[in-house]
């Protein structure tokens, strides 16, 4: 029988009915030119094949909604994960940020009201930053130093107090002691250019702040009762 009279008289898609026949023992002839499955075997019982046929399709149908079903709570779970995951950095960020804030710094050695519970060793923060000159012309010329260098101190020291701290959280610690700066300056080079005419090198300033890492603990209070 004609595959083509089949697929009209049951009305199916005459693709997917090719692929089943080759997947079965059915008898079959091909078009030459086409490589189509031209008819099937006429001793083949029709309706039989075709019960068959649509319970095959009704079995990839209902693999295919598993799988999507599958698929669809597989990427659920690893969204769910995902934001698991955001939300403990998050809150593992927000956790240190606090830490850091609270971590007491003195260029003392001990905190009123409280006890040093444990040593952790020395640390320190670095920072450094260049100051440009600019350039002069027969002497005239060049910058005013002194308020571009006092405005990068300001936050060259900043910047080595928050590695201070950092270096404190990572070893554990909630106070630092001891703190005090070492400034190291490179001096600059100039370059001709021109004749009379000078390029002045940026000031290079360095700060480290110093210390000691220490847990410390508030001292509990001691109320007299009467």
């Amino acid at each position: 029988m004609k595959v083509k009279d089949i697929v009209k008289r049951f009305g199916i898609d005459r693709d997917r009915f090719e692929e089943y026949i080759r997947q079965t023992k059915i008898e079959y002839k091909e078009n030459t030119f086409t490589y189509e499955i031209a008819s099937i075997n006429d001793g083949q019982d029709i309706n039989t094949l075709i019960t068959d046929f649509k319970q095959y399709e009704s079995d990839l149908q209902r693999d295919k909604v598993l799988k999507e079903k599958e698929a669809d709570q597989e990427r659920a779970r690893q969204e769910k994960e995902a934001d698991q995951e955001r939300a403990r950095q998050e809150k593992a960020a927000l956790d240190k940020k606090e830490a850091l804030a609270n971590i007491l710094i003195t260029s003392g050695f001990n905190f009123d009201g409280y006890t040093i519970t444990k040593y952790s060793g020395y640390i320190s923060g670095d920072d450094a930053v260049q100051v440009e000159r600019g350039r002069s012309f027969l002497g005239y010329g060049g910058k005013n130093m002194g308020e571009g260098l006092m405005a990068s101190l300001v936050v060259i020291r900043r910047n080595a107090l928050a590695e201070l701290k950092e270096a404190a959280y990572t070893l554990g610690c909630n106070a630092v002691i001891g703190v005090d700066f070492d400034y190291i300056t490179l001096d600059p080079q100039t370059h001709d250019v021109l004749a009379g005419g000078t390029t002045y090198q940026p000031y290079v300033f360095g700060v480290t702040a110093n210390g000691n890492a220490v847990i410390i603990e508030k001292n509990k209070t001691i109320e007299n009762k009467i």
